[in-house]
């Protein structure tokens, strides 16, 4: 794909990029697709998808108590447990505020490590990262920003979740579904969105502007950036996902270059299945 070479303008030292059909096809990639790249925020749907396995393994339910009283898992995954986003510290009642909350993931993560007496970096490689096949990736920290991975990796993730094979498809619908419509809340970088819509553990583009994807997204776009330089959207009416990663901390260079190069690949993707 001739539009992944856009990163080679990035102001970055290095990028890596790709796209994986829904069929689990790569349409393409550039860069070092090999390389490991910290994925800050990214991190949080792999963890989310762990977390959905446990789910559906019976280890936990989504509406059982987890974090501050009278918060669940799904308030945790949806960023609406009233948790600071650095602090395990109360700032609202869970489901009335969309508060970004790292601090949530952390407790997330505790809790299904608790729930399956395993570690919780463990249980991801366990449940996720080894039964797709992802070698490059791990968890070297928080569940909310700690991961390292590569595109190579993440584009089997993004086929995954396209396809699911480790869990049910119901439940991934579930999981790119809005939780708690209507919220409010601060998106990372971007600022003040109303609504700021999340499913459990993706975000969600709905009508948000500014946004880091493209302005050709579609609405059902959902997937995450990260403060390292890094995103994954998977696009349902594109039928297609794209990751990119580098190792430039997010800031006004990505503001700038993300969103036209998506629109890019996105005009790519639509010329070919002409």
């Amino acid at each position: 794909m001739q539009s992944l070479a856009l990163i080679e303008n990035w102001p970055v030292p290095s990028a890596a990029a790709g796209v994986v059909r829904a069929d689990g096809t790569v349409a393409g990639t550039r860069g070092p697709v090999t390389q490991r790249f910290p994925l800050a925020s990214v991190t949080k749907p792999l963890a989310a998808y762990a977390a959905l396995v446990a789910y559906e393994e019976g280890a936990v339910e989504l509406d059982e108590p987890a974090g501050p009283e009278g918060a669940t898992v799904r308030h945790l995954l949806a960023h609406t447990s009233g948790l600071a986003f650095d602090e395990h510290r109360v700032m609202a009642p869970p489901g009335e505020r969309r508060l970004y909350s790292n601090a949530g993931f952390e407790v997330l993560g505790d809790h299904i490590a608790k729930a399956t007496d395993i570690p919780f970096a463990e249980y991801l490689r366990q449940a996720v990262l080894e039964p797709l096949g992802m070698t490059g990736t791990s968890l070297e920290g928080s569940p909310a920003k700690d991961g390292v991975s590569t595109v190579e990796d993440l584009l089997r993730f993004a086929a995954e979740v396209q396809a699911p094979r480790l869990l049910d498809a119901r439940t991934v619908l579930e999981a790119m579904s809005v939780v708690h419509p209507g919220l409010s809340g601060i998106l990372p970088g971007y600022g003040h969105q109303k609504p700021n819509d999340w499913g459990l553990g993706f975000e969600i583009r709905d009508s948000k502007s500014p946004h880091w994807t493209g302005s050709s997204s579609s609405p059902r776009t959902f997937g995450h950036f990260g403060q390292s330089g890094t995103f994954l959207w998977i696009d349902p009416d594109a039928q297609a996902a794209c990751v990119a990663l580098s190792d430039r901390a997010f800031g006004p260079w990505a503001v700038e270059a993300w969103p036209p190069f998506t629109d890019a690949v996105l005009a790519e993707l639509r010329a070919g299945a002409r």
